[in-house]
């Protein structure tokens, strides 16, 4: 049996904008780290964090709409992994489930 392991890909890291799709609603401007990488299966999985003002991390927090708009010019639509946001928090962490580069181009 061929051994099977978890290839790390890369990271993006920058700032954008986190758009609400189903209303345009601009929610603000955010930082994130995203690292990527490929999984048992050969999926390509990718989460991170992302950082924003408390208020604005609040609005977006449990919308299932949400596209980073990042100033690379990359669209990546993401979800909030956890179910709660502590009150005040600039930060969560975060699925991205479309728009990821092609495996060749995470940067490392």
């Amino acid at each position: 049996m061929a051994a099977r392991s978890i290839t790390y890909l890369g990271a993006l890291r920058g700032e954008g904008t986190l758009v609400g799709t189903a209303d345009h609603c601009e929610l603000g401007r955010a930082e994130y780290d995203i690292g990527a990488f490929r999984d048992f299966s050969r999926e390509l999985v990718a989460s991170g964090e992302l950082r924003m003002s408390p208020q604005a991390l609040g609005q977006a927090f449990g919308r299932q709409d949400l596209m980073l708009q990042t100033d690379s010019g990359l669209s990546l639509a993401l979800r909030f992994s956890g179910k709660r946001l502590a009150a005040g928090t600039d930060a969560a962490h975060v699925d991205v489930t479309q728009g990821m580069p092609a495996p060749a181009d995470w940067p490392r």
